[in-house]
């Protein structure tokens, strides 16, 4: 198990690029395998999760290489295996997209079951309706989820929720369905955006991504292209909280300013002096932060994905703040590794009520999950004294050298693996 070790007071200063973005990366790995020929994406970040659905398209019998740091080649010419095997599929839920374009290429898919982090239930229901919505015959037993069908015919789908996993999913297997298919409810995040921008390049016809309703005209194939990963709005908003909490001055750079309006105008709330362009945005505070409260939504709302960073810094701003999480409801299993630090939080299911505190105190604490993780990092960025944080596997599934970057704009971190300790600070 890997470890952090991070003294705090730092005072964050300098520039810092964002990576590509960890969610859209694998929702356009998965859609790759509708194209026949070579896909060459850009810009992919060097995290474990990618490295986990790598080796999911290998063991499905497609070529599957890195070229370059950042580029990666996917040959989904044929697709040998149509089982992805529960030994990938467990680590990682977004491995299970793939279901539908093996379905959508070969007839058959037999996935596993998915894992990922325990932030609470995300059932694949909306996914396994859409799927037999466009025709496939589908059998749930043995921990494996069976789909088969000779052809897919477009329909209307109707979600009960905005899933944005699930608006995905289905308008990549409608892409190769006869007809069209309308998504009603479609989540309206930016990774959907830009996989439908995948997907059109191939050859798809797609229309109203990043809208409530989405529609797919059905082709008979789509081919390879080449592809850049936009950037990663979660790593960008990490680095914003970990700016504005240590009084600091940073620019990220490589960002998509309309991606992220959500969680600035809360920056700017707390008294984060934030300057917006066309690919960068310059944080500075140079006071305590003041509080105020969040409610997470899908998109446009404020990101569950942030919520727990934001929620350590407002564990430090001046006055009380109330956090409710409205998408996953075990978000909060950070609260008690916080506490540890000194931090006052009041957690009632879905609600937290955080009383500031002047400062937190180096402890020893444990990522929970992969957010979760990420939000420790800033505490202990902030707080008095040597804080060792365990469990740092579940940042390096979705953060590129996060602790490197942090290091390069003045942290002093260490990290350790198998009691063997390499120092990230860079000179």
């Amino acid at each position: 198990m890997g470890k952090l070790s991070l003294t705090g007071g730092a005072r964050l200063v300098g520039t810092v690029r964002s990576s590509g973005s960890k969610n859209s990366t694998l929702a356009i790995m998965a859609g790759a395998l509708l194209g026949k020929g070579e896909t060459i994406l850009h810009n992919v970040p060097e995290i474990g999760d990618v490295r986990t659905m790598m080796d999911m398209l290998r063991a499905l019998g497609v070529g599957c290489d890195e070229l370059a740091q950042g580029v990666v080649r996917i040959d989904a010419t044929d697709i040998e295996s149509t089982e992805a095997p529960y030994e990938l599929v467990k680590k990682m839920r977004a491995s299970f997209c793939v279901l539908g374009p093996m379905l959508a290429r070969r007839g058959y898919a037999k996935v596993a079951m998915p894992g990922g982090c325990d932030i609470g239930a995300r059932p694949i229901d909306l996914h396994v309706k859409g799927i037999q919505a466009l025709g496939a015959v589908v059998n749930i037993e043995h921990g494996y989820v069976e789909a088969e069908s000779d052809t897919l015919h477009g329909t209307q789908i109707y979600f009960n929720l905005p899933s944005a996993g699930a608006t995905q999913h289905i308008m990549t297997t409608a892409c190769l369905a006869q007809g069209v298919t309308t998504i009603h409810n479609a989540a309206m995040e930016p990774e959907v955006v830009e996989l439908s921008n995948l997907l059109t390049k191939m050859g798809a016809i797609i229309h109203g991504a990043g809208t409530p309703i989405v529609r797919v005209e059905g082709v008979k194939e789509l081919h390879g292209v080449e592809f850049e990963i936009v950037s990663d709005r979660m790593e960008a908003g990490a680095f914003a909280v970990a700016t504005t909490i240590t009084r600091g001055d940073v620019t990220v750079e490589s960002i998509r300013p309309d991606h992220i309006e959500p969680f600035v105008l809360k920056l700017r709330e707390v008294g984060a002096i934030v300057d917006m362009y066309d690919n960068a945005m310059r944080i500075r505070c140079n006071a305590r932060p003041m509080a105020t409260d969040i409610t997470t939504m899908p998109h446009p709302g404020f990101p569950t994905d942030l919520q727990q960073p934001f929620a350590v810094m407002l564990s430090i701003a001046e006055g009380v703040s109330v956090v409710r999480e409205n998408v996953y409801e075990r978000r909060f299993k950070y609260v008690d590794e916080i506490a540890r630090m000194g931090a006052e939080i009041k957690q009632d299911g879905r609600t937290a009520v955080i009383t500031g505190v002047p400062k937190l105190f180096g402890a020893p604490v444990t990522a929970p999950d992969l957010r979760g993780g990420a939000a420790l990092l800033c505490a202990g960025l902030v707080a008095e004294g040597k804080t060792v944080i365990s469990g740092t596997e579940h940042m390096e599934r979705g953060y590129e050298n996060l602790a490197e970057k942090f290091n390069l704009l003045g942290a002093q971190i260490v990290s350790s693996s198998n009691d063997i300790e390499r120092e990230s600070i860079l000179v």
